[in-house]
């Protein structure tokens, strides 16, 4: 790095003293050091997708086996650092800012986050009504497909919360980025704020949201557990089935009538003398 970061306050700096403590000892270079802390990170919180937890576990462990008891202690200095800076201030980009200043972007693949300053003017912008948009079914739901560390949806969150509106019930963020340790980073931000979503791991432009999750990489934060949640995940599987039946059904009543527009073929048809039918 070639010059030292500028930080703008205490939690910041605490995580990256502890962050420059890692990188001392020479057993990893500074981006694997900092991949594996959000990893872990985000594994720890994910821990309420009960279908994926044995699978975060396992990632987990297989990356502390790299650490030391002491190392494993530093990165929880560091997770705790981001809880209390995020608890204090939610309005910022703390791991994107961080990761931008501690030069650990891929500039060569166009890897630059936007600032959270620029984020929450084009939020402020572009939201409008959100009360209007909840009349009409209930929640609201924002995607970003190049999501970064989060900081546009971060953005959307606080507007929301200026309007009045309670993200937590009535927001669904949905978040996508082909690289991995941004995703991570999305996803503990959003969890760390009580955002209700999940975050995919992926390429928007082959695998978009919009296709089957099953198959997907897909992080499910805390909150996306919640009841309210649940049962409008419910509701919505009620309304496809109901969809479904009524295009059966409706498939079945227009048969009758493309035969009852051809009477002529009612007698058309007779039994031949081995009583099988015939049209002679």
């Amino acid at each position: 790095m070639s010059n030292p970061p500028r930080l703008q306050n205490g939690h910041q700096k605490a995580i990256v003293k502890t962050f420059d403590g890692l990188t001392h000892s020479g057993k990893h270079n500074r981006w694997i050091i900092w991949s594996d802390f959000v990893t872990m990170a985000a594994c720890t919180l994910s821990m309420a997708d009960v279908e994926r937890r044995e699978e975060r576990e396992k990632l987990y462990s297989d990356i502390s086996k790299k650490y030391t008891s002491v190392e494993l202690e530093q990165f929880s200095s560091m997770l705790a650092e981001v809880i209390n800076a995020l608890e204090e201030n939610q309005e910022q980009d703390l791991l994107g800012e961080l990761y931008m200043r501690l030069e650990l972007g891929n500039d060569r693949n166009g890897q630059f986050f936007t600032p959270y300053d620029v984020c929450k003017a084009m939020s402020m912008i572009s939201t409008g009504n959100l009360e209007a948009e909840l009349s009409k079914k209930g929640y609201i739901s924002v995607n970003d497909c190049c999501c970064g560390a989060g900081a546009l949806l971060i953005a959307f969150a606080n507007e929301a919360k200026r309007q009045g509106i309670n993200y937590q019930q009535h927001i669904l963020f949905v978040a996508q980025d082909i690289d991995f340790t941004a995703a991570m980073m999305c996803y503990i931000q959003l969890s760390l704020l009580g955002c209700p979503g999940y975050i995919i791991v992926g390429n928007t432009l082959t695998t978009p949201p919009t296709q089957s999750l099953s198959e997907q990489n897909v992080w499910y934060t805390p909150f996306y557990f919640l009841d309210i949640w649940h049962w409008r995940r419910t509701i919505k599987e009620l309304f496809k089935i109901t969809e479904s039946v009524n295009e059966t059904a409706k498939t079945v009543n227009e048969i009758p009538e493309i035969v009852s527009e051809s009477p002529k073929n009612k007698n058309s048809l007779k039994k031949g003398k081995y009583e099988q039918l015939t049209l002679f």
